[in-house]
């Protein structure tokens, strides 16, 4: 069956999910140095899941296992060989006034962090956070939005890609909407926090 693009909304990001092995590092990075608010926190005796909050629509969230050992410090962008399937995360800031002030608070707590790069279409300052996981913090350049006009420039480019930047019909089997009696919603492990039934403590200065 020939497909039609797809009409799906998307909104951002809800959620990154990472691994660290001690949550209070984690907190105290991504919450009182960076300035993100946490949001949600879910757990038992075997591990902990707790979100924080990038903008209103996009969350970094750290699953807490005991047994995980930390990563090996890796350079963003630099390739590895054997199995990988990520390497850093980019976070958006306003403009490059906000690259500056994180390259100060960095060098404030005597962290490391890279110089502002110029990649053409953001400036991005590049850092670390105590689980060894590559950060990238991106400001957008104003007169180049890639958004707007996309643009190749690998000297090598697969077949796919240049094929255009917007999705393509006709390459994935047409789907059928999902009848309402069939969309059952089951409880996952967060459910608590919206049926009233919630155990847990509230994180200081969220309203009841």
């Amino acid at each position: 069956m020939i497909s039609k693009p797809a009409t799906v909304t998307y909104i951002g990001i809800n959620h990154l999910a990472m691994v660290t092995n001690d949550m209070d590092k984690t907190v105290r990075f991504w919450r009182d140095f960076l300035g993100m608010r946490l949001v949600a926190g879910l757990g038992s005796k075997s591990y902990r899941h707790y979100f924080f909050e990038i903008t209103k629509n996009d969350m970094i969230a750290f699953f807490e296992w005991p047994d995980a050992e930390k990563i090996p410090e890796k350079d963003h962008g630099v390739p590895v060989k054997g199995p990988v399937a990520f390497d850093h995360v980019s976070i958006g800031v306003a403009g490059d006034d906000d690259l500056w002030e994180l390259k100060a608070k960095f060098e404030a707590a005597e962290l490391w962090v890279s110089e502002v790069i110029d990649h053409g279409f953001i400036h991005s300052l590049y850092a670390f956070d105590p689980n060894n996981i590559p950060i990238e913090f991106s400001s957008p350049v104003m007169q180049v939005d890639v958004r707007k006009t996309p643009k190749m420039l690998d000297r090598h480019p697969t077949a796919t890609a240049l094929e255009g930047s917007d999705p393509i019909d006709g390459r994935w089997p047409l789907s059928k909407k999902i009848a309402t009696a069939d969309r059952i919603v089951f409880p996952g492990e967060g459910k608590a926090f919206d049926n009233g039934k919630f155990k847990g403590k509230r994180i200081h200065g969220e309203k009841k």
